[in-house]
C-alpha cells in the first residue's frame, strides 16, 4: 500500500507561523506535526511508501526534513507541485493526481491531511476499509456539537456504513459525523480522480471529490474514536500545544 500526504497547502490563516514555515512541519509539542502523523503511518502493514506532496515554495523544507526523519526515511519520497502561491495552488485532487502520475501509482492509496492529529489507530482503519474494496471508505468522527460540526464535512451513514450523503459545512447541519482528512481510495478507484479532474470538477478539497463519488458509486464511512484535531488556524493549533505539551490526553492513550 503507498500512503500520501498533503502538504501543498499555504495555510494562509496560520500567518506569520507559516510564512516561512510549511504547516505540517510547525512544531507541536516539541516536535513537528507532521512526525505525529507518521507515527501512525508506520503501523500499517504492509506499508510500500510514504509520498508527501508539497509547493514549489516548501518542498525544499519537507525534503531537508526527509533526510533526518525519525521513521521511515527510506520509504519517504517528497513531490513538488511547482505551485508558488495560494493563489495557484493545484488543490487537494490535483495534487492527488500528480502523485498517482508521477509515481506511477496504480494499487491501493491512503490519502492523509497533513495537518491532522489523532489517536485512533491507521492500521486498525485500513482493514476494515480493505473489506468495503472495491469501494472507497473514510474516516468520520463524531465532534458531538451542532454547532461545531459547521466547520467540518459532515456524513449521513446508513447501519451498514454506507454514506448516503456528503456536506460540505453545512449552515444548519443535522449530523456531527465529520470526515477526518483519512481516505482510502482502492485501485480500481483511482481512474475516477481521473474522470473527476476531466470533467472540470473543484479540485481543492477531498470532500468535494467524495461527494461526487457518494453520488456515483458506494463510499463507505469508518467511525473512529479518541483524539483527533485537524489544525486549521491559530487558535486550534495554540489549543493542541496545550493539551500535548504534558504528553497526550488520556483520550490518546
Amino acid at each position: 500500500m503507498k500512503v500520501i500526504i498533503l502538504c501543498a497547502g499555504y495555510a494562509v490563516r496560520l500567518h506569520p507561523l507559516t510564512l516561512n514555515t510549511p504547516k505540517p512541519l510547525l512544531p507541536v509539542a516539541g516536535k513537528p506535526m507532521l512526525e505525529y502523523l507518521l507515527e501512525k503511518v508506520a503501523e500499517i502493514e504492509p506499508l510500500d511508501s510514504v509520498w508527501i506532496v508539497s509547493n514549489g515554495k516548501f518542498a525544499g523544507h519537507f525534503e531537508d526534513w526527509a533526510k533526518s526523519a525519525p521513521i521511515l526515511k527510506e520509504k519517504i519520497h517528497v513531490v513538488n507541485d511547482g505551485t508558488l502561491t495560494n493563489e495557484t495552488r493545484l488543490g487537494a485532487i490535483g495534487d492527488l493526481d500528480l502523485v498517482l502520475r508521477q509515481g506511477k501509482i496504480n494499487e491501493d492509496v491512503l490519502l492523509l491531511a497533513g495537518d491532522n492529529l489523532f489517536s485512533f489507530h491507521l492500521n486498525e482503519f485500513v482493514q476494515i476499509a480493505m473489506k468495503h474494496k472495491p469501494f472507497s471508505s473514510l474516516g468520520i468522527y463524531d465532534v458531538g456539537d451542532l454547532n461545531l460540526a459547521k466547520n467540518y464535512g459532515l456524513v449521513q451513514v446508513r447501519a451498514s456504513g454506507k454514506i448516503t450523503a456528503f456536506l460540505e459545512k453545512p449552515p444548519e447541519p443535522k449530523t456531527t459525523l465529520a470526515s477526518t482528512g483519512v481516505y482510502f481510495f482502492p485501485q480500481e478507484a483511482l481512474e475516477l480522480v481521473r474522470v473527476y479532474l476531466s470533467e472540470k470538477n473543484n479540485p481543492d478539497a477531498p470532500g468535494y471529490f467524495v461527494k461526487w463519488l457518494v453520488e456515483r458509486s458506494s463510499v463507505y464511512g469508518v467511525p473512529l474514536a479518541g483524539f483527533w484535531y485537524d489544525i486549521g488556524d491559530r487558535a486550534s493549533y495554540d489549543e493542541v500545544n496545550r493539551l500535548l505539551q504534558n504528553g497526550p490526553p488520556p483520550a490518546c492513550r
